[in-house]
């Protein structure tokens, strides 16, 4: 017997000739992809590249001089700054909720392997997946990914004032990477870091817990060239600062081989 499944999701136009950037769960397992716009064109839309990694995918319509929303700069980000989400929670169309950034840099989650999330109390329910996370320029600054739902896990039920979106400069590296080889290929150091605590700080003379503790280099890595030894703590990374593990990893990762 033929079954057949429907899905809603939201997703963000970032080019005028028609790519757009979702999360990679609502794509993962469709056969056919629609995309209605705000004007309500319908268009069939082709995957281009998937990054499960980061639940990050971008998938393309043919069109030209399409409506786009420009990028803005996570890494300025401030929790209190006031964002707004735009999506479709529950099949409701275009729908935009307003709150503010409560943290930047959460991790520890288990929902993705690379986790730097913005967290937000801007209303995010099923359906708002995809969506753009928006700063009050107008600008790109997240991509609605995920809630914390006493009732079903981070992944289901309904909003209960706490809710992630993936990093604009996390998105927007991954989505060039796949418009351009189809691919994320991700940087490289040859580490494994833990987390700073009281005692550790005090041993290795660090004013505070922030930054990512050097646990062990693997030999003739791009680390172990630069010089860096375990016991080393690592406290920014390419002119930003590294507060936690996740966040080192999520730099590096974010930064091109070489």
């Amino acid at each position: 017997r033929e079954q057949r499944e429907h899905s809603l999701g939201s997703g963000v136009i970032l080019s005028a000739d028609g790519y757009i950037v979702t999360n990679n769960h609502v794509v993962a397992k469709a056969t056919e992809i629609e995309v209605m716009l705000s004007d309500r064109r319908v268009f069939k839309a082709k995957i281009v590249g998937t990054d499960p990694r980061s639940d990050v995918a971008v998938i393309k319509i043919e069109g030209k001089d399409l409506p786009t929303v420009p990028w803005g700069d996570s890494n300025s980000l401030k929790p209190g700054a006031i964002v707004m989400a735009f999506g479709n929670p529950f099949g409701l169309s275009f729908t935009v909720t307003r709150g503010s950034v409560n943290a930047v840099g959460r991790s520890g989650l288990g929902i993705e392997d690379y986790e730097d999330f913005i967290q937000t109390d801007a209303a995010i329910n099923p359906g708002n997946s995809g969506g753009p996370l928006v700063n009050v320029r107008g600008q790109v600054v997240g991509i609605n990914t995920a809630i914390l739902s006493a009732s079903q896990g981070p992944q289901g039920g309904g909003w209960n004032g706490v809710g992630f979106a993936i990093p604009s400069n996390v998105v927007q590296y991954v989505m060039e990477s796949l418009i351009r080889t189809g691919k994320v290929t991700r940087g490289y150091l040859g580490v494994t870091v833990g987390a700073l605590n009281p005692a550790l700080a005090r041993q290795f003379n660090v004013p505070d817990l922030s930054g990512a503790l050097v646990n062990h280099v693997e030999p003739d890595s791009p680390a172990a060239r630069a010089g860096l030894k375990p016991g080393d703590v690592l406290r920014s990374f390419n002119s930003q600062n590294v507060d936690n593990p996740a966040r080192f990893l999520s730099l590096v990762a974010s930064t091109s081989p070489g």
